[in-house]
């Protein structure tokens, strides 16, 4: 183990970048405990007795069918495994929070419903509120007696969150703030009881307001025509003089911005929650079709081609899970720190999900792209019955979309994920320029031919320390050559983000597999071992071409052949045969009949 090796509970946000993790100290979905498994089951349970079978009936948007889908989830604790119990709550860690999103992310519209109750429905007042709105809104939106939304997005303001032109101004009484303007695209917006309105105070003052149903001068628009998502409530709310009461201002004047990101954190990794359990549905449904699909006089599942495709999608699923999981026990380990230093709750949580605020966009971008890359192969795999709508993957494919656009747009969060990083290096909480010159000193040096480690999964390691340097080298050079400028140069900041990406995800899959491999032996884990080395093979290309992309469009001359030579040198891989170990991986799904692991 290197004398850079961190444990879990002390790697800052990003530091995975530089420092070295070790097995021991990641925290991998086979360690889930027995509590934790059955709230998942109890999630995938309510699925397959309450939704799924009506799945088509909620795309018609029958008057109150999802609302009352929530109260029967509520009556299940379901709606409020992360809320304390004092106010109604089970009081969970934030792994089983994250296993909820999980086990409901196969519901299609109902479980946007729900991610979005439960998310940016009811944290803001649960993490900003006062204790009297806490005790008024929470308990209720706990048991889903009432339901929560979220209205940030106006016509003109998307992923400009601050360019809001909703105004809010006290009255002269001091009584009411009064609420004029429009959000659209508001999740739950139809039938929710409770609204986190963010407004503008005085025309500049952005901040946060919590609005009822019911309120003078709050109405909503029609339900909005969606290309997927059909039983998802979505309108635009307008206020018109809205008289909302001046104890219901959420947080400090000023400050929505603090709310709003800050909730959008924990939203991101949720997101990829959801999308993981979206995942591991289709592709269930898929191994299942495979093998009763026949064409040629035999069932599809035994075509090569097909084999791939199954492979494939079950190497990013559980390639996203192992980086997903590793990031919630992080969380988990800095909010029970903040918690023994005095935090209060609500900014031990907060703090721990600000902390990971780079992951956290990540994972964001890899779940809803693996999400994305499932359905269209899962439709694929279907054939024509895949475009119809008899066949439920026809759903699945129209759904996903939706989930590379809110939370941040994918090209938002890849690149806040190097502005992120950018920062926290020049106000000293993370130490990259001290790496990127040392990656500098050894593109001068001659390489080394074999380091002489054999120890279990030395090469894979050595794969992922080049990405690594990889990264350091090209965002160091950036830096250097553009400096400023760079945050005009959107095209090499997404390079970089998709190399930073490859790299953790496949950082994580990897120590995952070690955490198994040392337990239970090579043999009995060969599946997972396969589905390791063929994730990171194909992640050594993909940070090949990028960072390709990136030098190429700022360097020149000596220093560019340089760097070229470098990216050619750390992504450099012996020769693996992956064809036979996606037909291993694909294997073990037909014969589990389901993605099983």
């Amino acid at each position: 183990m290197s004398s850079e090796t961190m444990t879990a509970a002390t790697l800052k946000g990003g530091e995975w970048l530089v420092k070295e993790s070790s097995p021991s100290d990641t925290f991998a979905p086979e360690e889930f405990n027995e509590e934790q498994l059955m709230v998942k089951d109890m999630c995938l349970q309510f699925l397959g007795t309450e939704v799924l079978p009506i799945a088509d009936k909620i795309d018609t948007m029958e008057p109150g069918l999802m609302p009352s889908l929530m109260e029967k989830a509520g009556e299940q604790g379901l709606l409020g495994a992360s809320i304390p119990e004092a106010l109604g709550g089970l009081g969970k860690d934030f792994i089983t929070s994250t296993l909820v999103n999980e086990g409901l992310g196969g519901g299609y519209s109902f479980s946007v419903a729900v991610a979005a109750h439960t998310g940016i429905g009811t944290l803001p007042i649960l993490y900003f509120g006062t204790e009297a709105q806490q005790q008024k809104y929470v308990s209720k939106l706990a048991t889903g007696e009432w339901k929560g939304a979220y209205g940030l997005t106006e016509p003109n303001s998307g992923s400009d969150a601050l360019g809001a032109k909703t105004t809010a101004k006290l009255s002269d009484d001091g009584k009411y703030y009064i609420l004029n303007g429009q959000k659209c695209w508001i999740t739950n917006g139809g039938f929710a009881d409770v609204y986190t309105v963010f407004a503008k105070i005085d025309g500049d003052k952005f901040s946060a307001f919590i609005v009822e149903r019911g309120f003078e001068g709050f109405t909503q628009g029609p339900e909005e025509h969606k290309m997927g998502i059909k039983g998802s409530s979505t309108v635009q709310l307008y206020f018109q003089d809205c008289k909302v009461p001046a104890e219901n201002l959420l947080g400090e004047i000023g400050k929505g911005h603090i709310i709003a990101f800050n909730i959008l954190n924990i939203g991101r990794l949720k997101l990829c929650a959801a999308a993981l359990g979206g995942s591991k549905l289709a592709l269930s449904t898929t191994v299942d079709y495979a093998k009763t699909r026949e064409q040629f006089k035999t069932p599809i599942a035994n075509f090569g081609a097909i084999k791939y495709k199954l492979a494939q999608m079950a190497i990013g699923i559980y390639a996203g899970e192992s980086a997903l999981y590793r990031t919630s026990k992080w969380i988990d380990d800095k909010e029970a720190e903040l918690q023994a230093a005095g935090k209060p709750f609500n900014e031990s949580l907060l703090g721990a999900a600000e902390e990971y605020a780079i992951e956290c966009a990540i994972l964001k971008v890899h779940g809803s792209e693996v999400l994305d890359y499932v359905v269209d192969e899962c439709v694929q795999v279907h054939g024509g019955n895949g475009y119809s709508d008899e066949y439920v993957v026809s759903k699945a494919y129209r759904d996903s979309r939706i989930n590379r656009i809110y939370e941040g747009t994918n090209e938002i969060n890849r690149l806040l994920t190097v502005d992120m990083m950018l920062k926290r290096a020049m106000k000293g909480k993370l130490d990259l320029m001290g790496p990127a010159m040392s990656v500098q000193k050894e593109l001068m040096s001659i390489p080394e031919f074999g380091n002489g480690d054999e120890s279990p999964f030395a090469r894979e390691r050595k794969i992922i320390a080049n990405m690594k340097k990889a990264i350091l080298m090209t965002a160091g050079a950036a830096v250097q050559k553009l400096m400023m400028n760079l945050q005009n140069e959107q095209e090499i900041l997404m390079n970089i983000a998709d190399m930073a990406i490859e790299a953790f995800v496949g950082e994580s899959i990897l120590l995952r597999v070690m955490k198994l491999v040392d337990k239970q032996g090579e043999a009995a884990s060969s599946v997972q071992v396969d589905m390791m080395r063929c994730y990171l093979n194909d992640a050594v290309d993909k940070v090949n071409k990028a960072g390709k992309e990136a030098i190429n469009a700022f360097a020149s001359g000596d220093e560019q052949r340089m760097m070229l030579l470098g990216i050619k040198r750390f992504t450099k891989t012996d020769p693996f045969n992956s064809k036979d170990a996606r037909r291993r991986i694909a294997d073990a799904m037909i014969a589990a009949n389901r993605y099983p692991w």
